[in-house]
């Protein structure tokens, strides 16, 4: 079995690490920020 194709979950664990992933919310919330730009929430005008 050393020539078998690796698993569905090996595949996802080696995108994580090819990706940097990590457990700690604060390093992945600034991975995230890198990739994802979002628009500024508009305030609302006082009715």
């Amino acid at each position: 079995m050393t020539d078998a194709e690796p698993t569905q979950l090996d595949k996802f664990k080696q995108a994580a690490r090819d990706l940097e992933a990590d457990d700690d919310p604060k390093r992945f919330a600034e991975r995230l920020e890198k990739l994802v730009k979002h628009k500024p929430v508009a305030s609302k005008a006082p009715d």
